[in-house]
């Protein structure tokens, strides 16, 4: 049925009414409308939170000192670990591991190349030993080979059936409701929110819009090469090919920011080392800035690691946080809640 209705209506507004149906059905989590009194309600009360709200009152009072213009408020966020979960592997690893076992009886190399004989076999040493590189050649792998069509069903597909191994929800569950909620309340601010990630382009821009309102004009990612090519008929597709045009992380975050924005942000949020040149680079613009570092302190309710975790170190980042002064949100402190509520795949979606 999918596939006729591709035919009438465009790629994205198809995929974004796909997954808001999903939503009601199997309890992806929905943005709230309606803005209440308290516009974080997940947040703990105190400093912190007074921190950001304050903030964002002061850009948007005409005649502060601090006001900044509704064109020039653009507020970056990474996305794994500070929108979503990464926790044990990045969700995107998760997908393109589950992919590459799929692909596999394509591949009998796959057996004894890699880093895929490490996912097929289920080696975490290997895979670690791999590192970046390994990941990338991953990544290209199970993301080409596909029209552009194609690949935004496979990832639907997945999201809509993978659940995360701890906590038995759907990854698009995995997001942090008071990320949702400061995402919701800058944008009723006359903020522009764009997700700034090392993670696929392709793959995050198949769900930012029905989960955080982020739409994929505003994701900036690392993108696989694309080529464009007639098949018969005449029929234009875009094709993924087995190549990353560029990484966005590190340096490349603030690099694509200006290549893609070109604005300075004034508010930058990450929760790793990777993203430490994002918050170097937004801090360092003229007038009000709000740079901010989720710090995973929870191991109850998701987990508590920093400067000797395999995914998303926090080392030089939260140093250089402390030393500046920036906002570190202290997950189990700061947090009321963690994740939006659900009892896992099935659940009844946010209103």
């Amino acid at each position: 049925m999918g596939r006729v209705l591709a035919a009438h209506v465009s790629r994205r507004v198809f995929l974004t009414l796909a997954c808001a149906t999903l939503a009601g059905m199997n309890g992806l989590p929905v943005l709230r409308a309606a803005a209440d009194a308290d516009p974080l309600p997940s947040w703990r009360p105190g400093p912190l939170k007074q921190a950001i709200v304050g903030f964002v009152a002061d850009v948007m009072r005409i005649g502060s000192p601090r006001f900044v213009p509704q064109a020039e408020r653009i507020a970056v966020f990474d996305n794994d670990g500070t929108l979503w979960s990464e926790q044990p592997v990045y969700f995107q690893a998760q997908f393109a591991f589950d992919r590459i076992r799929e692909l596999a009886p394509r591949h009998p190399e796959w057996k004894a190349t890699q880093p895929f004989k490490a996912v097929l076999e289920g080696d975490r040493a290997a895979l670690a030993a791999v590192g970046q590189k390994g990941l990338v050649a991953i990544l290209a792998a199970t993301h080409a080979g596909v029209t552009a069509d194609d690949f935004d069903w496979i990832v639907a597909d997945w999201l809509a059936k993978a659940c995360h191994p701890r906590f038995n929800r759907q990854y698009t569950q995995m997001v942090y409701q008071p990320m949702l909620e400061l995402l919701a309340y800058l944008r009723r601010s006359g903020f522009k929110t764009y997700i700034v990630s090392g993670g696929g382009v392709e793959f995050i821009r198949g769900f930012a819009g029905p989960v955080y309102g982020i739409p994929p004009e505003q994701v900036i990612g690392s993108p696989v090469v694309t080529r464009f090519e007639l098949r018969p008929g005449d029929t234009p597709v875009l094709m993924r090919e087995p190549n990353v045009l560029f990484v966005d992380d590190g340096p490349g975050k603030p690099e694509a920011i200006d290549r893609i924005i070109g604005r300075v942000p004034i508010l930058a949020f990450g929760n790793s080392d990777g993203d430490l040149p994002m918050l170097q680079y937004t801090a360092a613009g003229a007038g009000a800035r709000l740079i901010g570092l989720v710090h995973h302190t929870d191991a109850e309710r998701e987990w508590a690691y920093d400067r000797a975790s395999h995914v998303g170190r926090l080392d030089k980042a939260l140093d250089e946080a402390r030393r500046r002064g920036w906002t570190v949100v202290d997950m189990k402190r700061e947090w009321l809640t963690v994740f939006p509520p659900s009892d896992g795949p099935g659940s009844r979606a946010l209103q």
